[in-house]
């Protein structure tokens, strides 16, 4: 059976980056099927990896930062410049400054996480003299909708009273006021463009706070102090600016830190797969493959809404080429997933096992499930041809 198999998954929260996580699948598709050819696309989408991914796509390098982290304590952090011809472009993945996995567990309250490292690397970008910023956004530890980053570029956020708000996004239900006077006047100069989730909103039924706000701890009572503090958050945004991010596609992305964005760095907005597609070779892969592996910490109702697994399938469906995803949990509504181009999911893993557990053996159990999987398909190939026979 000749056969070439693209792996294209994304990273495993607080797990396996992106490049594991293909290397495990790697492995096991090997396993079953030593004679494949494997072609490989670690997806990036703007969180974690998107740096690495794009400094090694276009010959760029890495720079260090000590920055604020989420729980607003000095982290190290980092960006990059990006290599090749065109303008000196920064890249720089929100993650690094204000992701989940830079918030302990036993400190993952959203209503005072904040942004602000994302402000700073931004000014680090700004002092290397670069000619545009790209910004992913995503695996955020955050609810603040920018605020945090706002006030590292020099805007304030004033209560009734004139004084400043703390950190985190629950202290925006008290916001009353936003002056801008004080921004860097360089963002000016630059060009910003942001890599998000367009499916996030920022207020209503699937805004920020409600959908995401409980997968970073909050409460279902700090679910609704933060959904309030977004309200006032806009409308103060739109009173200063009269930028309306309130209803703006892909404002919700990061805890919100797309309307931040758009509202203080002047940012332009995009579909996360349609510009890192742009530095990715990922359209000439999939035109030589066979059969499609994508994979993702979780694949459930949320899943078709820009994330991995489905972006790739939408893909992969248009070509006639089948996709087949392995997740570490299988949630509620994960059967819609078949709508969007994918043909079979599975969970890697097979018994009850602990979070740590399933968390540290991570490479292990995505190994042993595509090896598995590899195994199915060629015993259908098997049975077709004697079929045929």
């Amino acid at each position: 059976m000749s056969l070439t198999v693209l792996i294209a998954p994304s990273g495993f929260k607080e797990s396996l980056s992106v490049k594991d996580v293909a290397e495990a699948i790697a492995r096991g598709v090997r396993r079953a099927a030593p004679h494949a050819t494997i072609l490989t696309a670690p997806m990036v989408d703007g969180g974690e990896g998107t740096t690495e991914a794009l400094i090694a796509a276009t010959g760029g390098r890495m720079i260090p930062a000590r920055i604020t982290g989420p729980v607003g304590e000095a982290v190290a952090g980092f960006w990059g410049l990006m290599g090749g011809a065109g303008p000196r472009t920064a890249v720089i993945e929100m993650a690094a400054a204000a992701g989940l996995s830079l918030v302990p567990r036993d400190r993952r309250d959203p209503t005072l996480t904040t942004s602000r490292g994302v402000g700073e690397l931004i000014l680090q970008a700004l002092d290397h003299g670069v000619d545009r910023i790209l910004i992913g956004c995503g695996d955020s530890g955050i609810n603040d909708g920018g605020a945090g980053m706002a006030r590292a570029l020099g805007a304030r956020l004033l209560d009734a009273s004139g004084e400043e708000l703390p950190e985190g996004g629950g202290a925006l239900e008290r916001l009353a006021r936003i002056d801008t006077s004080g921004l860097d006047p360089r963002l000016a100069s630059v060009q910003i463009d942001a890599a998000v989730n367009w499916h996030n909103m920022l207020l209503g039924p699937r805004g920020v706070a409600r959908v995401f706000g409980p997968q970073k701890g909050a409460t279902p009572e700090q679910v609704e102090c933060l959904d309030r503090g977004m309200t006032r958050y806009a409308a103060a945004i739109e009173a200063e600016t009269g930028k309306m991010v309130a209803t703006m596609p892909g404002a919700g992305a990061s805890g919100g830190l797309g309307a931040g964005l758009i509202a203080f760095a002047g940012a332009t907005l995009h579909p996360r797969f349609q510009i890192m597609l742009e530095y990715l070779d990922f359209d000439n892969l999939l035109g030589r493959a066979d059969l499609v592996i994508t994979a993702e910490g979780a694949l459930d109702g949320q899943s078709p809404f820009g994330k991995v697994p489905c972006e790739v399938a939408r893909r992969a469906e248009a070509l006639g080429i089948p996709t087949i995803a392995l997740a570490g949990t299988i949630g509620k509504g994960a059967r819609q997933t078949y709508d969007h181009g994918i043909g079979a999911y599975a969970s890697i893993i097979r018994r009850p096992c602990s979070l740590q557990k399933a968390i540290g053996g991570g490479a292990k159990l995505l190994r042993n499930a595509a090896e598995n999987t590899m195994r199915m398909l060629l015993v259908g190939e098997r049975l077709a041809a004697r079929g045929r026979a």
